[in-house]
């Protein structure tokens, strides 16, 4: 585990290993308690996971076949509809406690989304923007995909959950259910849009840039 330390007293963890989702909550569940701060950025085996908007509709495949394709399925208390985890995806994690830094779940969601924006593009050269009609962000390009799913959850002014960007994964795990109630076929990834050169180099870059410019933006 690669850890990065910042100002602010925000450690920042690059897990190298894949985590189970059930893992996770867990670990969330014990930072809210304690309320100890932190982000972490992690890639997850298969698995979907619906938010408490999901819709019976959007999941396209009954849990038997789920279980067959070693697919984990996991409800949780977030916002959004389902969503899909899958090797290769950039998961981050931001534990913040709102209330200590005197911050509004508002400024928190636009410093999150300013900094995923600047990270992605100082890193891969291009410029994702948000959908205000739908959470996540999307090319600029037509036609627009979504390279990055958001769920964020704040309970006790203290935030968990946070976001997946689309890295080497095939999206295969999408195709089973209707993405935050969109098409499978609206997502998009490092790999297809032609930026999945040197990955893992990649990967550190846009966490240590990410990371940075998130405490920056932070009270």
């Amino acid at each position: 585990m690669t850890k990065f330390l910042h100002q602010k007293g925000l450690p920042s963890y690059l897990i190298p290993s894949i985590v189970s989702y059930k893992r996770y909550v867990n670990f969330q569940e014990n930072s809210r308690k304690n309320r100890r701060e932190s982000m972490l950025f992690l890639e997850h085996s298969p698995c979907l996971t619906g938010g408490i908007g999901a819709k019976a509709e959007n999941l396209l495949v009954s849990p038997a076949i789920l279980t067959s394709l070693g697919v984990e399925l996991v409800t949780l208390q977030r916002g959004g509809d389902f969503t899909a985890h899958e090797p290769g995806q950039i998961v981050g994690y931001l534990h913040i406690d709102l209330k200590k830094r005197n911050l509004s779940l508002g400024d928190f969601l636009r410093a999150l989304n300013q900094s995923l924006v600047v990270s992605i593009q100082k890193t891969w050269g291009f410029t994702v923007e948000e959908n205000p009609k739908a959470p996540g962000l999307y090319t600029v390009e037509e036609p627009k995909r979504k390279l990055v799913s958001e769920g964020i959850y704040a309970k006790s002014y203290f935030t968990s959950f946070g976001f997946a960007l689309n890295g080497v994964n095939n999206l295969s795990t999408f195709s089973l259910i209707n993405p935050c109630g969109a098409r499978s076929e609206d997502m998009t990834s490092l790999l297809r849009l032609g930026k999945d050169m040197d990955f893992p180099k990649k990967r550190r870059e846009f966490v240590e840039i990410f990371t940075g410019t998130f405490i920056d933006l932070l009270p």
